[in-house]
């Protein structure tokens, strides 16, 4: 085992990888809390059942989409990265493709494994790394700071301490809600640690927030800590039922692919060479085994959509897991067995309600809009598509839209700046794609 994931090249050992994995495990557990919550769409009232997949079967399909995922990372390219269903892509698959454009969660599902499919063959054929490059920085830095401010706007809503007004279409709540309060309070109990550097912040938020709120009656007991594994029938293979229906195929869900596509492209990407980068890995500035990283997550997101779960990726708290100490995919293997025993604690995680994980969603959003930072606002060609991107993503409820914005602008703005020459073709692609999107929309 030593000899395999290279313990000695690498400096480490079994302690500091499982503390490493561990670590990993508790800074993004609370997915496992989040993702059905959002699936469900458990913050939007009166809707009716068929709308909704089981929280119960996507609990299961959700911890075992991220121990296959990290079992590949840590098995096969040997990283300390885990995997999950990512943020920003859950939302996108809850809010603007079940509820925005009211498609049954089984057409998601379905667009989702479709994704996957594409991401392996373009894993494979090495195509991913040259899309990935042909979009500007810029860009990307954009799409994750939007998704992080969308992300913080579903956070801010489900505390309802950002409500709806017919005045100004959105106002501060009431902040003598109990359940509010309940939000704030876990907003700054995480927001403390984390600043404190505590691994695993935002999971021990949810957990002290939780506790508090059985104290107040805001959150009911559970019968139980340990219970049996929920059944994963009633999603698992639900998404083949979609490529019967003649209402797959439209544009609509054609655009949904390919914003699930290429969401993802840049945060598997951007994570991968971060985390790589930050535990020494990079050599000649190039990701070693890249093609096996990037077919994890193509991987894992295709069985992810047959389990019932939406896209899964890299999650860039497994940074926290490598100033731990991880080196070696063995850290990763030991998160994936931590996501395993999480299944059958699902009686003590299914009580948590949205106003509990709202702190979470808010906090995440903050680590993503650091990205911010990276992006040069003093040119106005790249100025203006990197902010319709980001302001359209919250504004219109639609990571698709604020994408779209962004990348139909780019190309005017850069023409009319006189560098056609470095827009790149893949870009004029996108840009006719884009402008389909908003016509067939329309």
């Amino acid at each position: 085992m030593k000899k395999y994931f290279q313990f000695e090249e690498l400096g480490t050992n079994y302690r500091r990888e499982f503390i490493g994995g561990m670590t990993t495990f508790l800074a993004m557990a609370y997915i496992l809390v989040v993702n059905p919550l959002i699936l469900t769409l458990a913050d939007v009232p009166d809707l009716p059942d068929a709308m909704r997949m089981d929280a119960g079967a996507v609990f299961v399909a959700t911890a075992l989409s991220a121990a296959l995922g990290s079992l590949i990372m840590g098995i096969w390219a040997k990283y300390p990265i885990a995997l999950a269903p990512g943020m920003g892509l859950n939302a996108f698959f809850a809010y603007t493709i079940v509820l925005g454009s009211g498609a049954p969660w089984q057409h998601g599902l379905a667009a989702v494994f479709v994704s996957g499919i594409f991401f392996l063959v373009l894993t494979f054929s090495g195509l991913r790394e040259k899309i990935i490059n042909a979009i500007p920085g810029e860009l990307k830095y954009a799409v994750s700071a939007g998704i992080g401010l969308f992300i913080t706007f579903i956070g801010l809503k489900n505390a309802e301490l950002i409500v709806s007004d017919p005045a100004t279409f959105v106002a501060l709540g009431d902040l003598s809600n109990p359940n509010t309060l309940l939000a704030i309070f876990g907003l700054i109990v995480t927001v403390i640690m984390m600043t404190r550097g505590v691994n695993g912040a935002v999971f021990f938020g949810i957990v002290i927030t939780v506790i508090v709120g059985m104290i107040f009656n805001l959150i009911q007991t559970p019968e139980s800590v340990v219970g049996p594994v929920p059944s994963i029938e009633p999603t698992f293979g639900a998404l083949f039922s979609a490529f019967g229906d003649p209402s797959f195929y439209t544009t609509t869900m054609l655009a949904t692919i390919l914003t699930f596509m290429f969401v993802d492209f840049f945060d598997t990407a951007g994570t991968l060479v971060g985390v790589a980068n930050q535990a020494g890995m990079m050599k000649d500035n190039k990701l070693p085994r890249a093609g096996k990283a990037l077919a994890a997550d193509s991987t894992a997101t295709i069985v992810g959509s047959i389990l019932g779960t939406s896209t899964v990726t890299s999650y860039v708290e497994s940074s926290s897991g490598v100033a731990a100490g991880a080196r070696t995919g063995f850290a990763s293997v030991v998160t994936a067995g931590f996501f395993l025993l999480a299944m059958f604690f699902f009686p003590v995680l299914s009580v948590i309600t949205s106003p509990v994980t709202a702190p979470a969603l808010i906090i995440v959003g903050v680590l993503m809009v650091s990205s911010l930072g990276k992006i040069d606002w003093s040119r106005f060609e790249i100025a203006v598509p990197a902010f319709l991107t980001i302001i359209i993503m919250p504004l219109s409820y639609s990571i698709a839209t604020g994408i779209a914005a962004g990348f139909i602008f780019y190309p005017i703005t850069m023409i009319i700046k006189g560098r056609a020459k470095q827009i790149h073709p893949v870009m004029y692609l996108l840009f006719i794609i884009f402008i389909l999107y908003f016509i067939f929309l329309a």
